[in-house]
Parts: C-alpha cells; sequence; structure tokens
C-alpha cells in the first residue's frame, strides 16, 4: 500500500524564536514581503521590527481578516508587484491560510509565524477558504508545505488563554479522526492512506493533551512559557497539524463545516466548533463510556464547549440543526472517511446526543 506523510521543512519553536526570522529568510532571499494581521501589525510587529530589518529588507502589509478569494487576489497583486523572494505570514490561522494561498499562486517560499496556538494551520499544505458571509467555501490544496514555521512562544503566551484551549479543542479532533481513517482506510490530504508515523503522532497529540493541557492553560493565563505550555504549543501546531494532514479528517471537522451555516457559530473559534464535531463523533461512532466521560471531563477542565449553547445555539431549532447535518454529510465532506455508513439523520442524532449529554456536566 503506497503511503504519503506530509511534514513542513522546517519547525522552529521557543521563546524569542522570531528573532531567528532573517537567517532563516536568507535561506530564501534577502526581499521578504510580510502579511500581518492587524492586531500583529498595530501591537506586536513594532516591537521586533528593527532587528528583523537590520538582517533583511521588509515590507509589511495588513491582512484584512477573512480567508476569501477576494483577499488572495488582492495581496497576491501586491506581492507580486514588490517583486518579493520569500513571503512570510505573521498572525493567526486565516492569515496563515490567506498567505500560504498567495504563495502557491505566486510559486514563492512562505515562512509561517502563528501569533496564537489556535488552530493547526500553520504546518499544513492546505488553505481553507470562506466565503464573504464566512462560511466554508472550499479547500485549496497546495503544492508544498510551509517552508519553515517559526513558533515564539513567548508571543503565544501573551495571547488570551481562550486561543490556546480553541487550539486544543482543534487538535482533540486529531486522534478520532486519523484513528477513523486508518480503521476504514481512508485517505488522508493527499488522497493516499496515512503512515505508521502519522497514526503514532496523533495518538501523541491526544495524549499531550490530555497531560499538560490544563497546565498549559493556566501558564498562559499568567502570561509565561513553561515546559507545559511549550508541550502544548507543539500539539496543537505541530501534531495536529502533521495528524489531520497525514492522518487524515472524518467527522470533526465535517460537522465543524456545517456548523458554519449558522449565523451565530461565525462568533466563535474553529477549535471551539470542532470540539462538538469531535463530541458528536463519539457518539456517531459508539464509542466507550469510559472514553466519552474522558473527552468530556478534559473538556470541562481547559473551558472549551460541551453543549451547543457553547458556540451560540442556545436555542437552535431542530430544523437548524438539521441543516448542520445535511451539511456535515455532503458527498464531498470527511465525513464519509468514519468506517460505518453515515447519514444527515445519525448526524442530527448525534449532535443533540452530544448536547444532552453535555448538559450534566454544567
Amino acid at each position: 500500500m503506497l503511503t504519503t506523510t506530509l511534514f513542513p521543512g522546517r519547525y522552529v519553536q521557543g521563546p524569542d524564536a522570531i528573532m531567528h526570522l532573517g537567517e532563516e529568510v536568507e535561506r530564501f532571499g534577502k526581499k521578504a514581503f510580510m502579511i500581518a494581521d492587524p492586531f500583529v501589525n498595530d501591537k506586536i510587529l513594532p516591537d521586533y521590527t528593527k532587528k528583523i530589518r537590520e538582517d533583511i529588507k521588509l515590507e509589511v502589509e495588513a491582512f484584512e481578516g477573512e480567508c476569501t478569494q477576494k483577499e488572495i487576489d488582492r495581496l497576491t497583486q501586491i506581492v507580486k508587484k514588490k517583486g518579493a523572494e520569500v513571503v512570510i505570514a505573521f498572525g493567526g490561522g486565516k492569515t496563515i491560510d490567506t498567505v500560504k494561498a498567495v504563495a502557491h499562486e505566486l510559486k514563492l517560499p512562505v515562512i509561517i509565524i502563528p501569533s496564537l496556538a489556535s488552530t493547526d494551520a500553520p504546518c499544513s499544505a492546505l488553505s481553507v477558504i470562506y466565503t464573504e458571509k464566512g462560511e466554508v467555501d472550499n479547500y485549496l490544496f497546495l503544492r508544498e508545505n510551509p517552508n519553515v514555521v517559526i513558533v515564539d512562544s513567548k508571543i503565544v503566551a501573551q495571547a488570551p488563554a481562550r486561543f490556546l484551549v480553541s487550539g486544543m479543542g482543534d487538535a482533540l479532533a486529531t486522534w478520532f479522526e486519523a484513528e477513523s481513517c486508518m480503521q476504514s482506510y481512508a485517505a488522508n490530504m493527499t488522497g493516499r492512506l496515512g503512515s505508521h508515523t502519522a497514526y503514532n503522532l496523533a495518538q501523541l497529540c491526544f495524549e499531550t493533551l490530555l497531560e499538560y493541557g490544563q497546565a498549559a492553560k493556566e501558564a498562559c493565563e499568567a502570561n509565561v512559557t513553561t515546559p507545559a505550555l511549550e508541550k502544548i504549543v507543539e500539539a496543537n501546531t505541530l501534531l495536529s497539524g502533521l495528524g489531520f494532514e497525514s492522518g487524515g479528517l472524518a467527522t470533526a471537522h465535517a460537522i465543524h463545516n456545517g456548523l458554519t451555516v449558522l449565523e451565530p457559530t461565525h462568533d466563535y473559534f474553529h477549535g471551539e466548533k470542532v470540539t462538538i464535531g469531535t463530541l458528536a463523533s463519539l457518539f456517531l461512532t459508539d464509542k466507550p463510556i469510559d472514553l466519552i466521560d474522558e473527552v468530556y471531563g478534559f473538556c470541562c477542565s481547559i473551558g472549551l464547549p460541551i453543549t451547543l449553547e457553547g458556540i451560540g445555539l442556545k436555542e437552535v431549532s431542530d430544523e437548524n440543526l438539521y441543516k448542520v447535518a445535511k451539511a456535515a454529510t455532503k458527498k464531498e465532506e470527511t465525513i464519509h472517511n468514519e468506517a460505518i455508513p453515515v447519514s444527515a439523520d445519525s448526524v442530527f442524532a448525534a449532535l443533540k446526543m452530544a448536547d444532552q449529554y453535555g448538559r450534566k456536566f454544567i
């Protein structure tokens, strides 16, 4: 059987890692163009610009907030006119996905600097494109993974803990989805089977979350870097990225995509919606009750949502919830990587059950 495993070209993590940006850029050229999200551009970047510009020629453009085809096209034209030799993303998941798409279009190397550990976007050869209304539009599969990923844990630790917790919600899905793909011989994001390495890294991601998640959250609330925080940042960013891309996706992310059809969920983070998808998947795939309780307990311990109310759907109607189930079970969705037959009816029931079960923990 042919398997394929994807990795970023280089992964650098630790306090003050951003100070090494110049030497990483110089491996590709001297002329760099950075796209930064507005908060990073205004509040974080000024502290580092002088040092970075000592080493390289750097121009900066602010990201406008949503990873849409319109924004990708706008930034592509700007980068092209500037004649950049390497593109840099500095920000959250949507900034990162947008810049990866720009680099893909221009066939340029890309360096990713996540300002948060809230998604597994930094390491993947994938961009999730949204509509102007904030709904998932399509997946853009890229030629290659980012050339360099630089995670400055000191910067990550300054962000509100909710971002780190959301990243743990995204990472929580990794093992369950990879295990489903392994059991059903479903393809990963390359269209081929995952490797033994990928499945084991996905499992390590899950084990790391359970062991260090609560301590990492507390470190982030104190705005300090600790060994536990470093492990969770790595789990959220590298292990989850390798696990989902090379292990495969299944129910959790399909339900996330379905949830985006309901406007109230747009105010909640990617990982928070993925968590609801993971909890529903436990019932959809008939996981043992001890495991279900362990996962719910973990979510409670770090503040991930365990009911639909937790993602803005306190009084969602059955009609609207069924719209989510229908969207999650579209023919092209990854939910069909499960080893069991899946229908809109079964997903609707799993969402209702996940919500009902979560209420007993409140």
